[in-house]
């Protein structure tokens, strides 16, 4: 309910990728939708070229057709070469079967097996650079707004969820954004945030993993250039700066558990002033000394006589890398809790474990 501004960029629903995976998400559920059909119906590319739709469209427009109905009359009457035909005839089939297939599946998982069986998120990821690697992410988070939007969704409402999902991504992609010159939270990224400043600026999601990413955190250039970013972002602020940072955290599906973010231990201790949501933080993230007069230096907690931290990343023979984020006991009987990047969460004996840190 707060006003709020995007600086640049677009928003969620606005972006390219979202507003295709919608427009399969549309066509299962109203084969009628024509400004969907079009949209999606060579991407990615499976050979269905600007004459053949134009054939359609010309059919639709002379008869009174939708798109979808003009497509069906084109395949019977046999007007197209045989292998625009198959291809126009193949789309429909993915369609019928996408609509098929999902019929008692939950939201998100209806959203998971249109972006992945359409071809979207593979034709993503065969691209190049950071914004492929964006749109893959977008896809990914898709599936996390369709399961929190899931859980606020009404039960007796006449609609089906996806009709639901579909008609509200619909209001969010128009112009809910505050008036120009409304008081409203600006929101942007660090990249458009350069060149600008603010007497009060917030850092979210200063997390290990995602800032600095997890693709740039073994890439020296990678972490120089996030490191750079950071910086970036700390002097936005004139007055006051607040950086968060979240103990768990549902990312593209998947509940993750990162470490505070390198960069806020860089920061000098003397600037630093830890702000603790009282009883909502299982391991705390830096604990200060008791002593008279010591300073509030910022470290991990310790695993006792073990050399490990909570919130330390480490490697195992066949888990592979993951966060601490528990412990039990000390030395080398301590048990602690590893939340595994590709394994999940184990609690394992370090004795046995035979963790390296990395």
């Amino acid at each position: 309910g707060i006003p709020y501004r995007i600086y640049g960029g677009h928003r969620f629903y606005d972006r390219l990728e979202i507003k295709n995976a919608l427009a399969y998400l549309r066509l299962t559920v109203n084969r009628h939708d024509d400004g969907g059909f079009e949209r999606i119906v060579n991407v990615p590319t499976r050979g269905i070229g600007n004459k053949t739709i134009e054939t359609v469209r010309v059919l639709a427009r002379e008869n009174s057709l939708s798109m979808w109905q003009a497509a069906e009359t084109v395949l019977t009457q046999d007007i197209l070469p045989a292998r625009a035909t198959n291809a126009l005839r193949a789309f429909l089939e993915l369609i019928e079967a996408m609509s098929t297939n999902t019929e008692n599946l939950a939201l998100h998982e209806i959203v998971n097996h249109v972006v992945d069986v359409s071809g979207l998120l593979e034709h993503h990821k065969k691209e190049k650079g950071e914004k492929a690697q964006t749109r893959v992410e977008n896809l990914q988070e898709l599936t996390t707004a369709s399961k929190e939007f899931q859980s606020l969704a009404e039960v007796d409402s006449e609609l089906s969820i996806l009709e639901q999902f579909l008609d509200s991504a619909a209001l969010d992609a128009g112009e809910s954004q505050a008036d120009q010159f409304e008081d409203s939270v600006q929101l942007m990224t660090l990249h458009s945030a350069k060149g600008l400043e603010f007497p009060v600026v917030f850092l979210v999601g200063v997390e290990e993993n995602l800032f600095p990413h997890k693709m740039s955190i073994d890439d020296p250039g990678g972490l120089e250039e996030e490191r750079r970013l950071c910086y970036v972002g700390i002097t936005r602020s004139m007055q006051k700066l607040t950086m968060t940072y979240a103990e768990s955290r549902r990312l593209y599906g998947n509940d993750s558990y990162n470490s505070p973010s390198r960069f806020i231990r860089e920061i000098p201790k003397q600037l630093l002033q830890e702000v603790r949501l009282r009883g909502a933080i299982t391991q705390p993230v830096s604990t200060q000394s008791l002593q008279s007069g010591s300073d509030n230096s910022w470290q991990l907690e310790e695993v006792p006589d073990t050399g490990i931290y909570i919130g330390q990343r480490v490697k195992h023979g066949v888990f592979g890398a993951g966060v601490v984020l528990n412990c039990e006991g000390s030395g080398p009987q301590a048990r602690v809790q590893v939340n595994f990047d590709s394994e999940g969460s184990k609690w394992l004996v370090l004795q046995y474990a035979k963790l390296e840190t990395a």
